[in-house]
């Protein structure tokens, strides 16, 4: 089995159901354009780089601007699983990583999905154990990324790839990598069973913190044509759900451009509704240091960043874990455009 058949083999075992559900307008719509939908089932990852799904969701800001549409939520650990969850009819919309994104679109034969808005750009990158002082001192060492394919996870097979070093998907090679769980990866460089991570926040800033770790790579440098801006979480939406449902989509966006809007007004406040959400969903307490670091850290946009995303494209390409993918079709903007020619915004683009 090859490698990219390997990465992709869960996506494809839900196919199938895949397009039963799309069929079917996913979890809230009937699939037939008839705009009926009762409920919405949003996906998001309990990550600060999802800021604005926790904020939106906590504040309330989604569920109000849906209206007479329930608002549902769905939780996951790295995007694959979410691409699956989108697959199988489980959540209409989702939060969600570039790779995972292009590994659902070429999957389905740009059938399943669509992008609808940016959410995050930056924070993510390369946090290693103090006496790695250079970027020489890697090879030897063993290095987590959340999920085998998930958007760490190629930015840091692609990173390797670019110094030359030889690395597999069974951790071999001069760079073992090995993929955890987020809650797990903190818990083994406490132990010292790692050398370091590449991940998104607030483990990047956990690992520095309370693992005493440093930051070796930040991901923004290696984004020089986009002025260091990279797509590291956007929304995307079950296509046939977008074309049974456009006002309910239209009025999740709504509520996006709200959420995006308010916290980056509104820092402090953004910052203990993210925790108040997190430490729901997880039962654990999260440091505010933490919290302010990994804010720090990103950018909230709504802008999907598209030459970003043909970038990821190309480096799963390259990293042997995607096939050639023409991504043409796989943004569809307009509703979000809309929503922002009312607030007299400057509308943002595609490819």
């Amino acid at each position: 089995m090859s490698k990219r058949t390997s990465v992709l083999s869960a996506a494809a075992a839900v196919l199938a159901l895949s397009l039963a559900a799309t069929a079917c307008g996913g979890s809230g719509g009937d699939g037939g354009g008839s705009g009926d939908a009762d409920t919405l089932t949003l996906g998001y990852f309990p990550n600060l780089t999802h800021a604005p799904a926790l904020v939106g969701v906590e504040n309330g800001t989604f569920a109000e601007a849906l209206g007479d549409v329930e608002l549902q939520t769905q939780t996951f650990n790295a995007g694959p699983d979410a691409i699956n969850a989108l697959f199988a009819g489980e959540v209409d919309a989702t939060f969600i990583g570039p790779n995972p994104a292009i590994n659902g679109w070429s999957q389905s034969d740009g059938t399943a999905l669509r992008i609808v808005a940016g959410s995050t750009s930056r924070g993510a990158g390369l946090v290693v154990r103090e006496d790695i002082e250079s970027v020489e001192d890697l090879p030897g060492t063993t290095i987590s990324t959340p999920q085998l394919g998930n958007t760490q996870d190629v930015a840091l097979r692609w990173f390797a790839q670019e110094q030359g070093w030889e690395v597999d998907t069974e951790g071999g090679g001069e760079l073992s990598i090995l993929p955890q769980d987020n809650a797990e990866i903190i818990d083994t460089f406490l132990l010292g069973e790692i050398d370091g991570a590449w991940v998104p926040e607030p483990h990047l800033s956990r690992l520095v913190k309370e693992g005493e770790g440093h930051l070796l790579v930040d991901e923004a440098d290696l984004w020089p044509e986009t002025g260091g801006e990279f797509v590291t979480t956007h929304l995307i939406v079950n296509a046939d759900f977008l074309e049974a449902e456009p006002e309910v989509v239209e009025n999740l966006l709504r509520g996006h451009v709200e959420t995006v809007d308010w916290i980056n007004d509104n820092s402090e406040d953004a910052q203990g509704a993210a925790i108040a959400h997190l430490e729901a969903l997880t039962g654990g307490e999260l440091d505010a240091e933490v919290v302010a670091s990994a804010f720090e850290n990103v950018t909230f946009t709504v802008d999907p960043i598209a030459e970003s995303l043909r970038g990821g494209a190309e480096h799963a390409e390259g990293v042997g874990l995607l096939d050639p993918v023409d991504l043409e079709g796989i943004y569809a903007l307009d509703l979000l455009n809309g929503v922002l020619t009312e607030l007299d915004r400057e509308e943002v683009a595609g490819f």
